[in-house]
Parts: structure tokens; C-alpha cells; sequence
């Protein structure tokens, strides 16, 4: 009986929601209806326009990119067409009219405030343009008509392609505005009574079939509940230690063996720290066991909050505890953690109103440099354990020697890495690019380099992902947008021809409230023009919250900066985002250029990335061109710009100059 009444409160409400999902279909019908409808009446009163108006005024109007913005909107011949308009409007629901030419200038329009602007990007007017009339629905709370201000209104508008005929060549394109307030209120009104109706009387059926099944549901519910509660009770005494609430030996043995699985298929390295309470059994022994268990719940809180979330405590007997720590992304985490440990244990600890000490010895194992198998790593961190404890307890030692060692290394390193900005240590690199046509140098990328004073050169990719752990990424990344923009802006003043320079954004620095700000602040600080700088962002950074990074490119757009997706192709890559972001370029990750000659594949999919480009009206850059074959396929492609090895591989600030003038004495010859 219960599942009879439950599947028909599911049919019910399938029912409702079938019935709104319909409500909104007949909207959107209506809505498009409405539009159709417009854009018909708009396409008449064009074709009219385009027959009686329009040859009077054509030839001026097609000329009007040759007047300054303000003599056009003065202009007399503007003022009789404005008149002529107003009579040809009069009698119709159009309240605004816009005239643009082929190049998007705003030639004409009932607000005279708007002559002259560039509408060439918006898509209603692309489409008008390639001869296909297009509308959409809005509302204004107020919108300025050639009769004057109107406000909280509904307005269709569209955009029509002018030609004499329908075989005729576009000339112009008119954008017409109609206010259908009245019928958008008349089809909400039609709609709220439909609903009103046919939702209340499903939900009456809803209500009935509720009330029938209510106390049904209350009877099953308590009794999952109790089931649930048991069930949860068993697992928890059994894979929990009772003293502690700390997993158990048993629950360590198995989610050992699953992280273990989970780092093998995942390529990345384990730690397993095992640590026992040193002298332990004096203190059971000399003040009993109830201050025993009293030491053991303060130490296991202890270690509690030394554990990063994704860390894993488990008591494993007596007076011992393991921490599985995945991922585990560098040795020197396992070692912080182990200080930390050892820190938290070394504070005096109240017991039966006596301060004692009660210190720890750590062992510690790395996946899979010790061993693949988790048995073994239980073994090893245990042996390494007993090493702590006889070399003097209170501390921790790893099972491979030479990983304490490597372990050190990087600790040093990433103190010279935290100085390096201080000491100026932090250089720039420019890897020149070319125009594909002229092989003109246009652009450099500006490339990160540590000037180590014992390593000599560091590379990025040696230190880059540090700084991101370290949280030094953003004021680093600021050092070097700032030192690329004044260094282009000398070049520019040293009489060289004006080159762009390119510079990586990171997903933390990207993501800052304060980025915009601080493209600015570089900007003014070293005067380069906005036109000369390009940022490159990675397709992560913008797949990670694509609504918020459309609004910051906006805002850059808005500066002037151009702004390029790097290594595309190679993560995520997403048609659905790409048509939404305001792209200039589209860098071609070299893995694709690599094996141009023997990979069908990496053709295909070059040309498949040129063709969107080309389509998008996006700027193609390739990296990693070496060869000459790269250069003429991509060529072939379209490509606009190529960047690599075959023209020159990244260079300190003073060799640009030479190679820019080298390459004009090149051309000359």
C-alpha cells in the first residue's frame, strides 16, 4: 500500500514539474513569436525606408566616417534625416532608430549622443551585416527615444540589413527599437492565470496523496533511522579506538593499503610517519592507568592539530600512532610535520595535578622511494622509529638516510628562494615573435630566471611551482609584470619600433581582488601604452570559475592590455568558454608543433585550432617553432605569429635591440 501512495506522490509531482516545464516552453514560443513578429514588421518598415529614404541620404551616410564625431552629430544633413525619420516612425511602435555602415559607425541615430560610437563587435550587427536580420527582448528602466525619456519598459530590438532588394548587396544596417510593454503584460498575465489554474489543481492532488502517505513515510524513516544509527554504531567500534576516537590498527591496515593504490595510479609520492610516546610505560606504571589514558587522549588531541585536513591519525597500539599524509607533494612536508609533532609533545602536560613531560620518537617511510608495498612501509618507518629512539628519542629520523639530506636541500633552497627578491636575485629573459609574413619581430614573451649566486641560472620550472606553495607567486609575478612594462617602455623610447611584450599570469595572482589595480599600477608607472602589453592566461585559470574571469578580462579589456590563452589544447580546453571570453590570441602548445612531420594527429588538430581561431576572429600564436617545415605548415594555417628556437631562444633585455636591428638590415637586403 505505501509504495503504491509513494509512486503516485512521485507521478504527481513528475506531473507538476511537466506542466511548469510546458509553462516555459509556451513562454519562450510566445516570446520568440513576439520577436518574429518585430522583426518582420521592422524588415517592412526597411524595406520601405531602404526604398523612399534612403538614396537621398545614402551617399552621405556612407561617407560620415570622414567627419569628426562631433560635426557629424551637428551636422544639417543629420538634422533633415532626423526629421524625415521622425515623420517615417510616427505612426508605428518604433520609439529609436540607429543607422551603422559596413565598418560599424554609428552614422546615424534619433539619440544624437550615440553618433559616431563603434558597434563593429556586437553581434546583432555582425549578423545584420552578413545580411541576416536579427532581434532580441529587453527591459530598460529608462531609455532615451527620439520623442525623450521612457522608463521600465520592454523593448524588442533588431537589426536589419538595408539593400535596395533582397538580392542586393547590404549597404547599411538599421537597428529599430519597438516598445511592446503591452503585449509582453498581456502574454505575463495569460501565463500567471495558467499557472494559477492548472498548478493549484495538481497541487490539491499533491496535498491529498501528502496527507495519505505522511504518517506511512514517519513509521519507514524511524525505522531506517535505527537501522542507519546501528549500523554506523558497529563500524565505528570496530574501525575506532575507544579511548581516543582515533582510527584504529585495523582501519590503518586498510586505508594504508588504499592510499598506496591511490598513489601508484596517481604517480605521486606517501608518507608514513609512525611514533610512539617515549617512557610511556614509567608513566602507567608510576601514577596508573587512569593517568595513562589520561596522557594518551591529550597527546592524541595534540597531534590532532598538527595534521593537515587530508591527513589521516590512527592509533595503532599501546602508545603508538601513524599518520598516512597524502598526497605527500615534497619530503620536507613530512619533515614539518614531524617538528611540529614533536613541538606540540614537548609542552608540559597536567596529569593528576603533576606537570609531566612525555616527548615522541617519529620514524618516517616515503612512498614509493622505500618501498611500493605497504608492508614494507610499515616495516620501514618502525626501523626508523627505533633509530630516533636509540639515538637519544625526541625526535625523528627517515628510513633512507640520504632522504634527510635531500630533505635539507630543499629547506635551503626555499630559504634562498624567500631572499631572492630582496636581493634583486630575480631576472628577465625576452623570447622574441615574429609576424609569420615579414618574420618581423613584433612581440616578446618575458621568461622568469633566478640568477642563483652558487647554482648559477635556475630555471622556472625549478623554483615557479615553490613559489606558488611558499605564497610568493603574486608579489614575484607583480616584480616581473612591472619590470617587463619598463623595460618595453625603454625600448620604445630608445627610438626601436614599437614591440609588444607578453607576460604569464598565474591562477593566484589572477584571482586576487586587486589584479586589475595592479595591471594599472604597472602600467602608469612605467607610461607604456596598454596597446603594448599582452597577458597570458592558462586554461585552468579560467575553467576554475569562467563567470568571475570573464569579468576581470573585461575590466583588463577595458585598460586596453590584449589578452591571449596559453598552451591551448593542452588541459581542458572548452568550445563553450572560448566563444564567451574576450580573446585576442590563441598560443598553440608546442607539444602539437613538436612532431608536425610524422603526427597526423597533431595536424589535424592545428588546423582544427586555426580554423576556430580563424572563425572566432582570434590571433593564432605558435611556441616552440624549431624547424622550418613548422613555419611553413603553420603558415599555411594561418597562423599570425610563431615563437621558438628557429628564430631565437630566450635572451637578456640587451640583446633585443641588436637582434630587432639585425633582422631590418636583414629585410633591407
Amino acid at each position: 500500500m505505501f509504495k503504491s501512495h509513494r509512486y503516485g506522490l512521485m507521478t504527481s509531482i513528475v506531473g507538476i514539474a511537466a506542466v511548469i516545464v510546458l509553462l516555459f516552453v509556451y513562454r519562450n514560443l510566445a516570446w520568440h513569436g513576439l520577436i518574429d513578429h518585430e522583426i518582420k514588421a521592422h524588415t517592412t518598415l526597411t524595406q520601405v525606408f531602404s526604398n523612399s529614404i534612403w538614396p537621398t541620404y545614402a551617399a552621405f551616410l556612407l561617407d560620415a566616417a570622414r567627419f569628426p564625431k562631433a560635426k557629424l552629430q551637428q551636422h544639417e544633413v543629420t538634422s533633415r534625416l532626423h526629421r524625415d525619420v521622425a515623420r517615417y516612425i510616427a505612426r508605428s511602435s518604433v520609439v529609436k532608430v540607429k543607422i551603422y555602415d559596413l565598418d560599424g559607425l554609428t552614422v546615424f541615430s534619433t539619440d544624437a549622443a550615440q553618433i559616431g560610437q563603434d558597434k563593429s563587435r556586437n553581434s546583432g550587427f555582425v549578423s545584420a551585416k552578413n545580411g541576416v536580420p536579427i532581434g532580441k527582448i529587453t527591459f530598460r528602466d529608462r531609455f532615451d527615444t527620439f520623442e525623450g525619456v521612457i522608463v521600465d519598459r520592454n523593448l524588442v530590438s533588431s537589426y536589419i540589413p538595408i539593400r535596395i532588394s533582397d538580392n542586393a548587396p547590404v549597404e547599411a544596417v538599421f537597428e529599430l527599437y519597438s516598445d511592446v510593454t503591452g503585449l509582453v503584460g498581456d502574454l505575463k498575465k495569460h501565463q500567471r492565470q495558467i499557472i494559477f489554474w492548472v498548478v493549484g489543481s495538481l497541487s490539491l492532488c499533491y496535498l491529498i496523496l501528502f496527507v495519505m502517505v505522511r504518517q506511512a513515510d514517519r513509521t519507514i524513516h524511524k525505522r531506517d533511522k535505527q537501522h542507519s544509527d546501528d549500523k554506523a554504531k558497529i563500524h565505528y567500534q570496530a574501525h575506532n579506538d575507544a579511548l581516543t576516537g582515533l582510527h584504529n590498527r585495523t582501519s590503518f591496515t586498510e586505508r594504508l593499503e588504499e592510499a598506496v593504490k591511490r598513489a601508484r595510479r596517481a604517480g605521486c609520492m606517501l608518507g608514513l610517519l609512525q611514533f610512539d610516546l617515549d617512557h610511556f610505560k614509567l608513566v602507567n606504571d608510576s601514577l596508573g592507568q587512569s593517568a595513562g589514558d589520561q596522557v594518551l587522549r591529550t597527546s592524541a588531541r595534540r597531534m590532532q592539530v598538527c595534521i593537515r585536513e587530508s591527513d589521516m591519525l590512527f592509533r595503532t597500539g599501546s602508545d603508538q600512532f601513524a599518520v598516512i599524509m597524502e598526497p605527500l607533494r615534497n619530503i620536507e612536508d613530512a619533515s614539518r610535520l614531524a617538528s611540529r609533532i614533536i613541538e606540540a609533545m614537548a609542552e608540559p602536560m597536567k596529569v593528576h595535578d603533576q606537570d609531566i613531560m612525555v616527548t615522541a620518537s617519529i620514524g618516517i617511510s616515503i612512498f614509493p622511494q622505500d618501498d611500493i608495498n605497504a608492508e614494507m612501509l610499515v616495516k620501514n618507518s618502525d626501523a626508523a622509529m627505533h633509530l630516533a629512539k636509540h639515538e637519544g628519542r625526541n625526535q625523528y629520523r627517515y628510513y633512507a638516510s640520504e632522504m634527510k639530506q635531500q630533505a635539507l636541500d630543499r629547506l635551503d633552497f626555499e630559504t634562498g628562494l624567500k631572499l631572492a627578491l630582496q636581493q634583486d636575485e630575480f631576472v628577465l629573459y625576452y623570447q622574441p615573435r615574429v609576424e609569420s609574413g615579414s618574420e618581423e619581430i613584433v612581440a616578446v614573451e618575458a621568461l622568469l630566471r633566478w640568477a642563483h649566486p652558487e647554482r648559477g641560472l635556475v630555471p622556472p620550472n625549478s623554483f615557479i611551482p615553490l613559489l606558488e606553495e611558499m605564497g610568493l607567486i603574486n608579489s614575484v609575478g607583480e616584480w616581473v609584470l612591472r619590470t617587463a612594462c619598463r623595460q618595453t617602455k625603454k625600448w620604445h623610447d630608445s627610438g626601436m619600433p614599437r614591440i609588444r611584450v607578453s607576460v604569464n599570469i598565474s591562477s593566484g595572482q589572477f584571482r586576487t581582488h586587486s589584479f586589475v589595480d595592479m595591471v594599472k599600477d604597472a602600467l602608469d608607472l612605467s607610461e607604456l601604452d596598454a596597446q603594448y602589453l599582452e597577458l597570458e592566461l592558462t586554461e585552468s585559470v579560467l575553467i576554475e570559475n569562467i563567470d568571475s574571469a570573464i569579468k576581470v578580462m573585461e575590466a583588463l579589456k577595458e585598460i586596453g592590455v590584449s589578452i591571449s590563452i596559453d598552451d591551448f589544447g593542452s588541459g581542458y580546453s572548452s568550445l563553450n568558454y572560448l566563444k564567451l571570453l574576450p580573446l585576442d590570441f590563441l598560443k598553440i602548445d608546442r607539444t602539437f608543433v613538436k612532431d608536425l612531420a610524422t603526427s597526423e594527429k597533431d595536424v589535424a588538430i592545428i588546423k582544427t585550432i586555426a580554423a576556430l581561431a580563424h572563425s572566432l576572429r582570434i590571433k593564432l600564436v605558435a611556441e616552440g617553432v624549431e624547424e622550418g617545415y613548422q613555419a611553413e605548415f603553420l603558415r599555411s594555417q594561418n597562423c599570425y605569429e610563431f615563437q621558438g628556437f628557429l628564430y631565437s631562444p630566450p635572451v637578456p633585455s640587451a640583446a633585443i635591440p641588436d637582434m630587432i636591428t639585425s633582422r631590418e638590415v636583414r629585410r633591407a637586403v
